[in-house]
């Protein structure tokens, strides 16, 4: 299995939709989408097995890969919407009980750190929102207590998910199950991109809200026309004040809600037949 199925704990997600072992998960044999893409699903440096299957969220990625000459697409709907199957009430409040807006910006990773003002999205935020912000950093900016302490001096909560995991090592396995739980509380899911966080947010009744300065990221690659093309594509969803009912359209599409699997449809698709016969 490549380490990246193991990212936000989505192959230990998918193992139990199939009933099977969530803590050591069987292994995926191919490449698993793990966040929304502009692309076919991945990075274009991205490199793979000959052979393996690519399992992607939606249609459009396995279009894209297509045009690519990539080949051995499965379509399956993304991992949050089978999260979402197992945990209908984790997190669950009175719709008139939910309260503030969750403001997560663009992050960095492990090979690269974001560059932008981020006193300028503060000042953004305060003079667009009404609702009391929770700024939900990544670790990789959470552990920069210079852009951590900015937020919190600035008079927002700041919280931390925590580590997506690399080479099978810090994986959170409960790093979705925090943000769904998370999400279902708020009134408002927000970010300075349209990113996989306003997908999430949008299916579990977040208001979304995407403005201010996108940042960049020294390591992006154009290839797939990057962020630019983003704005192109979904213009509807990169506004302040955006459409509840474009937004619900959008997300079942992006994330592949009519492509969701039965879990033994899924588990045939995922495992090696051996584990099938288990």
């Amino acid at each position: 299995m490549h380490h990246h199925n193991h990212y936000y704990g989505q192959a230990h997600i998918l193992a139990r939709y199939c009933g099977f072992d969530d803590e050591f998960p069987p292994r995926i044999r191919g490449y698993l989408q793990h966040g929304w893409n502009v692309g076919d699903g991945w990075n274009p440096q991205h490199e793979f097995f000959d052979g393996a299957w690519r399992y992607v969220w939606s249609e459009r990625p396995a279009r894209r890969g297509y045009s690519e000459r990539r080949h051995n697409y499965h379509v399956i709907g993304a991992p949050w919407l089978y999260l979402l199957e197992l945990e209908p009430d984790l997190g669950v409040v009175p719709e008139d009980e939910r309260r503030g807006t969750l403001w997560m910006p663009f992050h960095g990773w492990e090979g690269g750190k974001i560059t932008g003002d981020h006193q300028a999205l503060i000042d953004e935020i305060k003079d667009t929102e009404t609702e009391p912000v929770t700024m939900s950093l990544y670790y990789t900016e959470y552990d920069q207590p210079e852009i951590r302490e900015i937020y919190l001096d600035a008079g927002f909560e700041v919280m931390c998910f925590g580590r997506r995991g690399w080479n099978y090592e810090g994986t959170d396995t409960r790093f979705l199950y925090k943000q769904l739980e998370a999400f279902r509380g708020f009134k408002r899911v927000a970010s300075n991109r349209l990113a996989t966080a306003i997908f999430y947010g949008v299916s579990v009744g977040c208001e979304p809200s995407v403005y201010g300065d996108p940042m960049s990221l020294p390591t992006e690659d154009p290839l797939f026309g990057g962020y630019p093309r983003v704005r192109r594509l979904w213009p509807e969803m990169v506004e302040k004040v955006i459409d509840p009912a474009v937004a619900r359209a959008i997300t079942d599409e992006e994330l592949g809600v009519r492509y969701r699997l039965p879990p033994q449809e899924l588990a045939m698709l995922l495992y090696d037949a051996e584990t099938n016969n288990d």
